[in-house]
């Protein structure tokens, strides 16, 4: 699925992913390909990006999410 994570300053990620860890405001959750829409607020706390084996992980502080159709947009506030 396609990966864009975007802050108001720059665009910070943007490619394939397997599997997407993200801090929700009631506790973590992950996003897998063929995930049902979804848009949900986003806490402080990591997002790890899994791809094929490879994991990445950037700290994001706020922001929001839009799951749909194999696309995940994660809009943050901050991004370290």
């Amino acid at each position: 699925m396609l990966l864009e994570i975007i802050t108001p300053d720059k665009n910070v990620f943007k490619g394939e992913a397997d599997l997407v860890t993200l801090p929700g405001k009631s506790g973590e959750f992950q996003i897998l390909k063929d995930h049902a829409p979804l848009v949900s607020t986003l806490a402080k706390g990591n997002l790890t990006i899994d791809n094929k084996g490879q994991k990445q992980t950037f700290l994001v502080d706020g922001g929001v999410i839009e799951v749909s159709a194999n696309r995940v947009l994660v809009l943050a506030e901050v991004v370290k």
